[in-house]
């Protein structure tokens, strides 16, 4: 019987425990819904008994206070009709409600002065009034519960940006339809008051990052083109690039052109692309960003895609790094120049090789370059183009290349006008801004309304990769989103570029023939189609990315530098000197081949930037460059006499041959003058000796032996020289000296 009675102690005691907690719970449940029951019991009695004791006695009293009630009320209604916002269907309800019952109530109470409080009918009207307008507000309670405290708070006024407006200086601006897209980003529509502009609320953005708990590249604000009073606020929550974005393998080997470049991914997870030739107008595109921001892996990215393309040829110019920034994929750049004279060359030449594209174009009926034009589309790149560009011969370029179907790109760290001519910058329309050290950088190379939206990539190297693209077909609603470049692999880049190999289409001849001997003998040759070993080359790097290589189904690891495991092989970069010399077998392919899409995925995001070459080399090598033009610069000032104290030193090339020297055996010859035929022929084959050793700059005082030998004097050389400029044989330089162009004694 004891344990018998202690378990039923003990089943009353968890029941009491039990019924406690339901009741506590239903306690806690209901208390938030008894606030419009009490009010409804108790007020309504109350003022009716107080109202009834003071002047419900009398009849004057009694009717003058009905009035004065009444009166009250309906003032009291209009207040609270006025006051109440009703800017959502939502909120006009409330209002509405609200109303109602407050007039409900003045009225009750006017009523109660005469007759009561507690009298029929008055009694009756306060029990079911009273009961069913609490549970009106009761169920505005459990509706508001259930989605919110405003259902549509949240999309007209910006939920938590509504609740901050006077913090962040948008008391102004209404919020509408505030939607999350699922991609870390909430976009909503804004709208100003007469008195305040989109300009204004773009001034904010910073503080609402803070607010917010954002980055301060997390808030862009952009103006509607057609409502100055409306614009677009995207406020980035979740950082979808933190992890990297993979390098996404070519659609295909032997794409024209105009076929999209994926170079990377956006904020809100899209792809992001570009296609340069492929827009209604070919733009130039700057790209900026300190060093490690992740200028070479874009550059990267873009060759690896364009490599695989017909119908395209490749320059770039790298006076800083040399081959460190895409050596590996040296193959793929028809004209690679680390030398800055070669640069110069190919700077000199470019002017007529555009006069050239334009007459051929002019002649196939082409405004611009198309693939239907028998010329390649061309992509000249200046990689950190402050250590080597001219301004003058650039905007020259620049301002010409676009119609032909030459695309220039330009990358340095900083585009001010001491970097690059604000001339120069102006026909570079397009635009990509990775990280800058300082806010007021990113106005060199992005546009102001970018700029004015908060789309600053002011983080330096914090955030490699990152960045803001404009222009090159991209659509403009997209300009203030973030991207990231993608990742990419060296052994993986190196193979793609060798297995395209034939699909590559050589330089075309008319463009090839107007750049001349600096073309011809350029120091660096990539391969293409028509190089002998390309076939051998393509077919051994295929059977490399067929092994280990994403695009046959093989996910290949993202690794960089120490983070190679030993067991990872690496591409065989010699296997196209190793491979026969012989031209590939059969027709060149030109079809486009298929490739499977590569699986998405990278372990940590390499960049290229980080490996640069620190400011004190470039320093160095940029001084070097310079002596070496002070030094030839005054060299070729110093006369070249053996002599300089002989009695004939005085003497000019538009000088008499001299008497003879009685003190001395020396006899002095007149050459014989040459017909004009014969002393053309002995200066160009001067030139055409020179072409031949390599040498295409010289000044004119090179000339005098030849001239001196034709018989001929200063007007006459000097006659010559013009002449063969205007030939488009050789080209003026801005200091006196010239550059052949071609050789004399070769049809052009």
């Amino acid at each position: 019987m004891t344990d018998a009675g202690g378990v039923g102690s003990e089943l009353v005691a968890v029941a009491g425990t039990l019924g406690k907690s339901v009741a506590s719970y239903a306690l806690s449940r209901a208390l938030p819904y008894t606030p419009p029951w009490i009010a409804a019991a108790t007020l309504p009695p109350a003022a009716g008994t107080a109202v009834n004791m003071l002047w419900g006695d009398a009849a004057m009293s009694a009717g003058l206070a009905s009035a004065g009630i009444a009166l009250g009320g309906a003032a009291l209604s209009v207040v609270t009709w006025k006051q109440s916002p009703a800017n959502t269907k939502f909120r006009r309800f409330r209002r509405a409600q609200a109303t109602a019952t407050v007039a409900a109530g003045m009225g009750w109470l006017t009523c109660a002065v005469s007759a009561g409080p507690f009298g029929h009918p008055m009694l009756d009207l306060w029990l079911m009034g009273g009961a069913l307008f609490a549970a009106s507000w009761n169920v505005r309670q459990i509706m508001g519960a259930g989605q919110g405290a405003d259902p549509e708070e949240s999309n007209e006024s910006g939920g938590t940006l509504g609740k901050l407006a006077a913090a962040i200086g948008w008391e102004k601006v209404t919020v509408k339809e505030a939607k999350g897209t699922g991609k870390g980003v909430v976009r909503a529509a804004i709208e100003v008051a007469p008195s305040s502009t989109i300009e204004a609320v773009q001034s904010t953005t910073s503080r609402v990052a803070a607010a917010l708990q954002v980055p301060p590249s997390g808030v862009i604000v952009t103006p509607d083109q057609d409502d100055a009073s409306r614009g677009t606020v995207a406020i980035r929550v979740a950082d979808l690039l933190k992890a990297g974005v993979p390098f996404t393998m070519p659609d295909a080997f032997g794409l024209m052109p105009t076929h999209p470049i994926v170079v990377g991914q956006y904020a809100d997870g899209e792809t992001w692309w570009v296609d340069p030739f492929g827009a209604k107008i070919l733009q130039h595109v700057l790209v900026m960003g300190v060093t490690g921001a992740g200028k070479s892996e874009l550059l990267r990215t873009l060759l690896a895609h364009l490599a695989t393309r017909q119908k395209l040829t490749t320059f770039l110019i790298d006076l800083s790094k040399g081959s460190q920034t895409v050596g590996h994929m040296s193959n793929a750049i028809d004209w690679f120049i680390q030398d800055p004279k070669e640069a110069k060359r190919l700077l000199k030449g470019l002017p007529a090789a555009i006069k050239a594209r334009g007459d051929v174009l002019a002649s196939e009926g082409l405004d611009q370059w198309t693939p239907a034009s028998s010329l390649n589309a061309m992509l000249m790149w200046f990689e950190e183009a402050a250590d080597g560009a001219e301004f003058q011969e650039l905007e020259k370029i620049a301002r010409a290349a676009r119609s032909v179907g030459i695309w220039l790109g330009v990358s340095l760290q900083r585009a001010t006008w001491a970097n690059l001519s604000t001339d120069v910058r102006a026909n570079l329309q397009a635009a990509i801004c990775m990280g800058v050290d300082d806010a007021g950088d990113a106005g060199f190379c992005l546009p102001d309304r970018v700029v004015s939206a908060g789309a600053v990539p002011d983080w330096g190297s914090d955030r490699p990769g990152y960045g803001y693209a404009t222009g090159m077909g991209i659509p403009q609603e997209r300009w203030t989103m973030e991207v990231r470049s993608s990742l990419t692999d060296r052994n993986l880049l190196a193979a793609l570029v060798d297995a395209a190999a034939p699909y590559r289409d050589p330089l075309d001849d008319v463009t090839a023939a107007a750049l001349g001997q600096a073309y011809a003998q350029r120091t660096h040759k990539g391969t293409n189609k028509t190089t002998p070993g390309a076939a051998e080359t393509a077919e051994t790097a295929m059977a490399w990315l067929a092994e280990y290589g994403r695009p046959f189904g093989a996910e290949v690891a993202i690794f960089e530098g120490s983070d190679v495991p030993p067991s990872f092989p690496r591409y065989p970069a010699d296997a196209q000197a190793a491979a026969p010399h012989t031209a590939p077998a059969g027709p060149p392919v030109t079809a486009p081949v298929p490739l499977p899409a590569p699986a998405r995925s990278a372990d940590h995001y390499a960049d290229a930037d980080g490996v640069e070459d620190d400011e004190d080399t470039m320093l160095d090598q940029t001084a070097e460059i310079e002596i070496q033009d002070a030094y030839d610069e005054i060299l070729g000032a110093i006369p070249a006499d053996p002599e300089p104290d002989a009695d004939y030193a005085h003497l000019d090339l538009d000088d008499d041959v001299p008497a003879e020297d009685p003190d001395s055996d020396i006899e002095f010859e007149q050459p014989e003058r040459m017909s004009t035929e014969q002393a053309r022929h002995t200066l160009y084959a001067e030139l055409d000796g020179w072409i031949t050793a390599g040498r295409l700059e010289f000044e004119p005082s090179d000339l005098i032996p030849a001239t001196v030998a034709t018989g001929r004097k200063r007007p006459w050389m000097q006659g010559e020289l013009k002449r063969m400029t205007e030939q488009g044989l050789i080209q003026r330089d801005g200091h006196g000296s010239y550059t052949i162009l071609h050789s004399p004694l070769q049809p052009a």
